[in-house]
């Protein structure tokens, strides 16, 4: 009867210590700002939307599913206006967004949260002609406004200042999208305002630009500034604004050769907004999908230590401190 008793007692200690062992070496999970353990977060997340906003929600994505391995995020680039479609329809969970909400999209449901900031330029083919006269005078607010919204093919001698004769050939975007938004509030008009050869997507508008001894265009921060060698991309340079309109480039105003003085020009406003703006992430209403909200919560924590290496501004600290109330995130977080 002992034996039996001693051979029970030992088989279960042996089990004991087992399951202590399996207990002591399960791997211990780590844990975001929204409490929610990492191995417990699981689903889907569809974007689409700006252009302006593909490559930093990209990585942000990534960086995010090496936490979440369990989350699929699915986003392509399509402009603006089939984000906001998108997310409106229900097609999509998140639109990135370069441009303000209209009151009629609130009205819809829009929710929007900024989440970065960048600007829009005026970009010229690197091999023109007349580009050194062009970037020692640069264009005002009003020549900018003729360029992007004549009738008729313009001559840069059109333009006070200049003496070129060469014709320019003007890109515009195709897609409603921010960044032409953007551009054409610069000058007080809206997207449907610009004439000139439309061109989908800042990819298409940057090559284009580039193909074109005579093209000019424009395009956001990240499609014109090469991030490994911080300089302009091959074949573009970005048209200096005559913010003062003394008809040269002053030194104050001479800050396109890198990005990070572009950047810091952004920061400091001496690049005008618009063109210069904020970058939203859109959902209809306020979202509730705990997967969603995680995702966005880190996007206005960790994330925001992505922003600057990636090629895109740091909001102001009001304003990602506002969206980080609208997530319940505390100072603290």
């Amino acid at each position: 009867m002992k034996t039996v008793q001693l051979k029970h007692s030992v088989e279960f200690i042996i089990t004991f210590l087992i399951t202590l062992s399996l207990s002591g070496c399960k791997t211990s999970t780590q844990k975001t700002g929204d409490n929610i353990n990492t191995d417990e977060i699981k689903g889907n997340i569809s974007i689409s939307g700006a252009f302006a906003l593909y490559p930093l929600t990209v990585t942000w994505a990534e960086e995010f599913k090496k936490l979440h391995p369990h989350v699929n995020i699915d986003i392509s680039a399509g402009g603006a206006g089939k984000g906001m479609a998108d997310v409106l329809s229900g097609m999509v969970d998140l639109a990135m967004f370069s441009r303000e909400v209209r009151e009629e999209e609130t009205a819809k449901g829009a929710w929007k949260l900024a989440v970065a900031k960048d600007a829009v330029f005026p970009t010229i083919n690197a091999e023109n002609p007349a580009l050194r006269e062009i970037l020692e005078k640069g264009l005002t607010k009003n020549q900018f406004l003729q360029l992007f919204t004549a009738d008729k093919q313009m001559i840069w001698a059109d333009f006070e200042g200049i003496t070129s004769q060469n014709k320019i050939n003007v890109y515009i975007r195709s897609d409603a999208c921010g960044a032409a938004a953007m551009w054409a509030a610069y000058f007080d008009r809206e997207q449907e305002n610009l004439k000139g050869i439309g061109v989908y997507g800042d990819p298409g508008i940057a090559d284009a630009v580039k193909k074109d001894k005579f093209g000019v265009g424009f395009n956001n921060l990240i499609y014109i500034y090469n991030l490994k060698t911080n300089q302009v991309s091959s074949g573009l340079e970005v048209i200096p604004i005559d913010q003062n309109e003394n008809r040269i480039i002053d030194a104050e105003e001479n800050f396109y050769g890198t990005m990070n003085g572009v950047v810091a020009a952004i920061q400091d406003g001496r690049y005008p907004g618009p063109p210069a703006r904020d970058l939203y992430l859109i959902s209809k209403g306020i979202p509730e999908n705990e997967v969603i909200i995680s995702f966005l919560r880190y996007i206005l924590t960790e994330g925001q230590q992505m922003i600057t290496k990636a090629g895109y501004v740091e909001l102001d600290s009001t304003t990602i401190q506002n969206s980080r109330l609208k997530l319940g995130i505390e100072e603290t977080e």
